[in-house]
C-alpha cells in the first residue's frame, strides 16, 4: 500500500520499546461506544491516528495532536492511511479450520436436493471427514490449518477460535488439538482451541456409549493436555439429545472448560436452554431459535453467535438476528469455516448479515468484532481500538468501514496490524 514504511531507521527512543503509529485515518472505528444510551453502536474519530507501544493500543486521537506527541518518523513502523478508513481485527468465534480431505461433491450433492442429514446418513458429512482426519499424518493437518489462516488474515481476520471434532476417538482429538496449538505458534493469528469431540457419534458406537467415552476417556485427556478452552457439543436431532448434550458439558465444566452448544441449527431441540441454564459462553448457529430461547440466552449472559454463511450454504433460512438485536443481546458473527461450508472471510459474512438477516454494517462490524470477542471470554480489549487493546487493526481501501459489509465482489482490506506489526498487505 502507498504511504506506508516498515522497521523505518528512525532512531525512536528504544526505552519506549517498539512504536507503530497509523495516522491520517479519514475513518477510525475504536469499538463500541462508552455511552450505553448513544444509538450508535460505535465510537468513530475522524481525521485520526494511533500509537501501538509493544502490541499494544496507547493514544487515539486526532491525527496531528497523535502524531506531535510521537512523530512518525521516530516509530519503528509507520502507516500513513492516506485518508482510508481503519477497524479493529476481525475476530472468527465458530470454525473447525483443521482438518483434511475435500467433500465438494457434497456442495453438488446438496444442489441437487440431497439433504445434509441424508448425505451424514450414507457415510459422508462429518464422518467421511473423521476418516480424512484420521489418515492424515500430524504435519499435514498443522499444514492445513496454517494455509487457511493466512487466508482469513489475508481478509482482516486477526483471532479465531478453531474446535477440534474431527477426531472421535481419544488419539485424534488430541491430534487435532496439538495441530491448533502447533499453528498458533507458527502464525500470527491468534488462535483459541475448543474441545468438540462430540461432534457426531463414529457409525460402529452406539450414542450413549459413544457419549460414555467422550466424558470417560476424551474429556480427562483433553485435560492433561491442557490446551482447549472451551467445550462443545452438536446438540441436535439424531446427533446429541439434550440430556447427553448436559452430560458432556457438565463433565466438561468438571474439567476447567467452558461451555458452548452447537443449538437449534436443524430443528428446536432445547440447546439454546440448555446453553442459558449452564452458562455457556455462547450457542450458536440459532436457525430455529424462538422468543422463549432469545430471552433465555439475554438473561443469562449467553451470546448468540450467528453463521450465515452456513444458512446460504445449505440454502436454508437465517437466523433472526433482529430478534435478538431488538432483546439487547450482543450478537456475534462467525464464518463456521468447515468442509461443508468452505467460507474462510469475515468480510462476506458482514454482507451476508447485512443483506440477508437486516442487519446494519454497524452492527454486523460490532458482531465481527468486540461482540465475537466476548463470545470468546477474551477481555483484553480484543476486538476494539481503544487504549489498552491487542493493537489488530484492519486498514481498508475505502475510506468507510460500511465497505466491508458493501463490496463483496473483492476484499476492501489493504494491510493488516497484528499486534502493532504489519502481517499481511
Amino acid at each position: 500500500m502507498s504511504g506506508l514504511a516498515e522497521d523505518a531507521d528512525s532512531g525512536a527512543d528504544s526505552a519506549n520499546g517498539d512504536i507503530c503509529v497509523v495516522y491520517d485515518i479519514g475513518e477510525l472505528v475504536v469499538g463500541p461506544s462508552r455511552n450505553e444510551s448513544d444509538d450508535t453502536p460505535l465510537e468513530i474519530r475522524e481525521d485520526a491516528a494511533l500509537v501501538a507501544v509493544d502490541g499494544e493500543v496507547v493514544a487515539v486521537g486526532s491525527s496531528d495532536d497523535v502524531t506531535r506527541e510521537y512523530p512518525p518518523e521516530d516509530a519503528e513502523t509507520t502507516i500513513d492511511a492516506e485518508g482510508r478508513a481503519v477497524v479493529p481485527g476481525f475476530v472468527d468465534p465458530h470454525t473447525h479450520a483443521v482438518f483434511a480431505g475435500d467433500r465438494s461433491d457434497e456442495f453438488e450433492a446438496k444442489l441437487r436436493g440431497k439433504e445434509y442429514q441424508e448425505i451424514l446418513a450414507e457415510g459422508g458429512g462429518i464422518l467421511r471427514t473423521v476418516r480424512a482426519v484420521r489418515e492424515a499424518s500430524d504435519d499435514q493437518l498443522v499444514a492445513n490449518l496454517t494455509g487457511h489462516l493466512e487466508t482469513m488474515l489475508a481478509h482482516g481476520t486477526t483471532t479465531v477460535e478453531v474446535k477440534s471434532g474431527y477426531g472421535l476417538d481419544t488419539e485424534t482429538e488430541l491430534r487435532q488439538l496439538e495441530a491448533i496449538d502447533c499453528a498458533d505458534a507458527a502464525q500470527p493469528v491468534d488462535l483459541v482451541a475448543t474441545f468438540m469431540g462430540a461432534h457426531a457419534v463414529p457409525d460402529d458406537r452406539g450414542t450413549d456409549e459413544y457419549v460414555d467415552d467422550v466424558v470417560e476417556k476424551q474429556l480427562p485427556a483433553v485435560a492433561d493436555q491442557g490446551i482447549a478452552t472451551f467445550c462443545d457439543v452438536f446438540c441436535e436431532e439424531g446427533v446429541f439429545d439434550v440430556n447427553q448434550s448436559r452430560r458432556v458439558l457438565e463433565a466438561g465444566l468438571e474439567y476447567g472448560l467452558t461451555p458452548k452448544v452447537h443449538a437449534e441449527e436443524f430443528v428446536r431441540l432445547g440447546g439454546a436452554e440448555l446453553a442459558a441454564e449452564l452458562g455457556a459462553a455462547s450457542a450458536d448457529h440459532l436457525l430455529h431459535a424462538n422468543g422463549d430461547d432469545v430471552d433465555a440466552l439475554v438473561e443469562n449472559g449467553v451470546v448468540p453467535v450467528l453463521l450465515p454463511g452456513t444458512a446460504f450454504g445449505l440454502g436454508e433460512d437465517y437466523a433472526d438476528a433482529r430478534a435478538f438485536l431488538e432483546a439487547g443481546a450482543p450478537v456475534a458473527l462467525a464464518t463456521d469455516f468447515n468442509p461443508n461450508c468452505h467460507s474462510r472471510s469475515m468480510e462476506f459474512v458482514q454482507t451476508l448479515g447485512a443483506v440477508e438477516m437486516e442487519m446494519t454494517p454497524a452492527e454486523a462490524l460490532l458482531a465481527s468484532t468486540r461482540n465475537a470477542a466476548l463470545a470468546l471470554g477474551l477481555e483484553d480489549g480484543t476486538g476494539t481500538l481503544r487504549e489498552g487493546a491487542p493493537a489488530d487493526a484492519v486498514v481498508l481501501e475505502a475510506p468507510s468501514f460500511a465497505h466491508v459489509a458493501y463490496r463483496f465482489d473483492t476484499s476492501a482490506v489493504d494491510a493488516v496490524l497484528k499486534r502493532g506489526e504489519v502481517v499481511a498487505k
